[in-house]
């Protein structure tokens, strides 16, 4: 069993979300607590990578990292940097696959928090951020806990977005969905039934996490 290619996968996953986490709450709680004109296409925006084959989200991808992509080659150009067919196309399939799920979850716990704590907490001069930190932020850990375990998991899973813009090098880009089809194509079952294993144990216990966070507490008993 190649432990390395477990652990380079669950590392790439892990580096996915935390990179987006920032981002995924900042336009969380602008969803939930602000209207605006063209607020239902940013949704949409958001939710596109779920329901888009993941093989066109890949060409996306490659077309903009890609050597005379917009981002690509201006990362090219003033840091010499590769993104496309390396472990960083591998990190930003992730990202991308796993970002919505992580706005999702952290949407709703916003959505939970009873605003007129936060009110409170202002009339007692505390400022956005101490509010935002001290008391939506916690209220809401549940929903975004959930979110970041399922984005998790989701990325974990990923493999027509990595396919297109990381390719399938071994030891390089190489993930556990991506390592499961070279054994498929190769005729080695048993590789990829002990790969499958590793993988739903993985997804499952993420998923079960992911949905006992996303519950709501108890209420506690009335005196």
């Amino acid at each position: 069993m190649n432990w390395g290619l477990v652990a380079f996968t669950v590392a790439m996953a892990a580096l996915a979300v935390a990179v987006t986490l920032p981002a995924a709450l900042a336009l969380a709680w602008v969803l939930a607590r602000r209207n605006w004109p063209g607020k239902l296409l940013v949704e949409a925006m958001v939710t596109l990578p779920l329901v888009l084959p993941p093989v066109a989200t890949g060409l996306v991808l490659l077309l903009v990292l890609g050597r005379n992509g917009w981002i690509g080659e201006a990362l090219q150009r003033w840091f010499g940097m590769e993104i496309v067919f390396t472990w960083k196309a591998v990190a930003a399939a992730m990202m991308v696959m796993s970002f919505p799920l992580v706005v999702r979850g952290a949407r709703v716990g916003f959505e939970s928090v009873d605003r007129s704590l936060e009110e409170v907490a202002r009339t007692l001069g505390a400022n956005p951020w101490k509010v935002f930190f001290g008391v939506t932020l916690p209220l809401a850990r549940r929903g975004v806990l959930a979110g970041v375990v399922l984005g998790f998991a989701r990325a974990l899973g990923e493999f027509g977005a990595t396919m297109v813009v990381a390719g399938n090098i071994p030891g390089r880009t190489t993930t556990l969905p991506l390592a499961i089809y070279t054994n498929i194509i190769l005729g080695d079952n048993d590789a990829a039934l002990q790969l499958i294993a590793i993988s739903f144990a993985l997804a499952l216990g993420a998923v079960f996490l992911g949905e006992r966070l996303a519950r709501p507490l108890p209420e506690l008993p009335r005196a």
